[in-house]
């Protein structure tokens, strides 16, 4: 199996986690009843623990210190080949304090700037042994080291070497694979103002000739990445939707990712666009608390977001959950603006969506005109939708029964007693209610007009 190492900085990150009923008598702050604290290995540490989880074969060079977080590091790192070298230098540990699932405040210690730390021969022979490296830069001074940069610049010439970098780092080295800055460090070394995709496109131009890597893959968040190879056209790839409280660790499972991808042999554009994939089902799992769990991480398919992991959170936030249903086959204006009524009226939407075989059983052998699969990834691009659940039969009771909205909407064609499903949503509380019908504007009508053009 091939190798990748990652090397770079890492830190300690402390998760304190409990509920927060009440405010504190001495200030109008929350107290906070802890439940469990938990430890993780971060940078460099977290993006060998990602590659660890999907089965790659991976080692980490890095440098730690001789103190107590230390230790607890070298503990959050069992199973994962280390090579290290002394930091002369306190170990950063980043503690942060959850109510639920919000972040109330973080401490940091140990994050003040660190001497260039040296590197060992073993450290150098490991990085020079591998497949492809990552290079996770948090500003501690490990890739200032020159030695490590003159080896890096050689194994770029001949192997992927993706490189993180980080505000408080040091600069590439030339010819990398691929850079991968977020948009506000983007923006920041390019001296640019935010300003959207064509901002982010000037920023990636200036940084590529800055540091003369084989590309730039700028990562803007819920607008997926933006792809600049140093020959050819930037490539927008954009993400699928998902809801999430806590974005932490998604730009180092793009980075680990986007090079698995490429040792894998992926061009450029492939890799960057299953990075953005991977992402997104990072964040939809969880985000760094599935990596606690024994389950590897989900590698992404369609991208889409869980339907019931969408409306759960949306209900721990006291939201709205709405749901509709239908076949949907051939989307058409009547669909859209039924669409957006209905997900005027919370805080998601929710779509039920008919298989093939239950549109078949409702509609004829020559339906669906489209399948399942392309008619929830159609559905799962509209804004207004976020999250689409598939069921197989002839009602969609059971999947409601599953999903329990609090309302579930049809178009005003339907009489209560046409939608028997109506008096399951009451057994729990929910509502059941139609919105506008548009008449003239159905998926016989537009099937019809389509055969008769051929």
């Amino acid at each position: 199996m091939k190798s990748i190492v990652v090397v770079g900085d890492v830190l300690l990150d402390t998760d304190i986690s409990g509920s927060a009923q009440r405010l504190s008598p001495d200030a109008p702050v929350p107290v906070v009843e802890v439940d469990d604290v938990g430890r993780r290995a971060g940078g460099a540490g977290l993006v060998a623990r990602m590659l660890e989880r999907d089965g790659r074969q991976v080692q980490l060079v890095t440098v730690l210190s001789d103190d107590d977080a230390s230790g607890l590091l070298r503990t959050a790192l069992a199973g994962i080949p280390l090579v290290e070298g002394p930091s002369n230098a306190p170990t950063p540990v980043k503690t942060r304090i959850r109510a639920g699932t919000h972040a109330v405040v973080r401490f940091d210690s140990g994050c003040s700037p660190a001497p260039v730390p040296g590197v060992t021969p073993q450290m150098l022979a490991a990085v020079a042994g591998a497949d492809a490296v990552v290079v996770a830069d948090y500003g501690r001074g490990l890739t200032a080291n020159p030695l490590l940069r003159e080896l890096l610049a050689v194994l770029a010439a001949r192997i992927p070497v993706v490189w993180d970098p980080h505000p408080a780092g040091t600069d590439p080295v030339p010819g990398v694979a691929a850079v991968t800055p977020n948009l506000a460090e983007a923006l920041q070394a390019a001296g640019l103002a935010p300003g959207g995709v064509p901002a982010a496109l000037h920023a990636a131009e200036r940084l590529l000739a800055r540091w003369q890597s084989q590309s730039v893959v700028l990562t803007m968040g819920a607008q997926g990445a933006l792809a600049l190879p140093a020959t050819g056209l930037a490539q927008v790839l954009p993400a699928p939707k998902v809801s999430v409280d806590d974005t932490c660790g998604a730009g180092d499972r793009f980075a680990a990712s986007l090079t698995a991808r490429l040792l894998d042999g992926a061009g450029l554009e492939a890799a960057a666009e299953g990075a953005v994939q991977a992402a997104a089902s990072f964040l939809a799992a969880g985000g760094v608390a599935s990596l606690e769990t024994e389950a590897p991480l989900q590698m992404p398919g369609s991208g889409a977001p869980d339907a019931m992991e969408t409306a759960a959170r949306v209900r721990e936030r006291g939201g709205t959950v709405v749901a509709t249903g239908g076949c949907f086959d051939l989307l058409h204006a009547g669909h859209a603006r039924t669409l957006l009524a209905a997900r005027g009226l919370g805080d998601c939407l929710i779509v039920c969506l008919n298989s093939d075989d239950s549109v078949r059983r409702l509609k004829g052998e020559h339906r669906p005109i489209i399948g399942a699969g392309d008619r929830a990834e159609l559905l799962q691009s509209l804004e207004c939708v976020d999250g689409v659940l598939v069921f197989e039969e002839d009602t969609p009771t059971a999947v409601l029964d599953r999903l329990r909205p609090d309302i579930w909407v049809k178009g005003g064609d339907y009489r209560e007693d046409q939608l028997p499903e109506a008096a399951l949503i009451r057994s729990w509380g929910g509502e059941t209610v139609t919105v506008p019908f548009h008449p003239a504007r159905s998926t016989t009508a537009l099937a019809s007009a389509l055969a008769k053009v051929g």
